[in-house]
């Protein structure tokens, strides 16, 4: 068993089914993984809780702690929308002998992978197609036609960044991807850690 705690990346466009994926994953003890919070500027959601389901921040906080330099990555996922993962965060996890598994979007992803190349793994989960995507965000029942319709132009863009990742998992079969995402984490967690940091 290798004892380097490291970080795993779970990105994909609304819709994709990697939060499912993400909460499957934490139910597996074996892996030793802890979820990474992440911080957001917005407001809370009804039935949503401070620093259960994100680090509700507020715009002013969050743009703040962007000039402290707090945040490992951030972005500005739709016009004064930040979403970010705070250093003490991952900082905590680690110190508790934890894997991080991360559920964020993909330029984050992206740039987390960059930050630890040697510790990271980054997973694209893949919707079918972006029809079915759409289709799933409307079965959801949460959010606008407005907002389904901005989520579903930026799946296209996101889908573009796939070949980026480490592994793509395709969400047409819940199971099968349940099972090819486990497979993927639990050999990565037991591989050992290969330096590259000379590069």
């Amino acid at each position: 068993m290798n004892n380097v705690p490291k970080l795993i990346v779970f990105s994909a466009p609304s819709g994709a089914g990697k939060t499912t994926l993400v909460r499957h994953l934490l139910k597996q003890e074996e892996l030793n993984l802890a979820f990474s919070i992440s911080a957001a500027s917005r407001e809370a959601r009804e039935g949503e809780i401070d620093g259960v389901h994100y680090y509700f921040l507020g715009i002013k906080e969050f743009k703040q702690r962007i000039r402290d330099e707090k945040f490992l990555e951030f972005e500005e996922v739709y016009k004064d929308q930040f979403y970010g993962t705070l250093k003490t965060e991952v900082e905590r996890l680690w110190a508790q002998g934890k894997n991080v598994i991360f559920d964020i979007d993909v330029v984050g992803g992206l740039r987390l992978k960059k930050k630890f190349p040697d510790r990271t793994i980054a997973i694209f989960v893949k919707p079918p197609s972006i029809n079915e995507l759409q289709i799933r965000l409307k079965k959801r029942k949460t959010e606008s036609q407005e907002k389904i319709a901005m989520r579903v132009a930026k799946a296209s863009t996101e889908m573009a960044t796939a070949p980026q990742f480490d592994v793509i998992i395709e969400n047409d079969d819940l199971d099968q991807a349940k099972n090819k995402a486990y497979r993927v984490v639990q050999d990565y967690i037991n591989a050992p850690v290969a330096s590259h940091e000379e590069e």
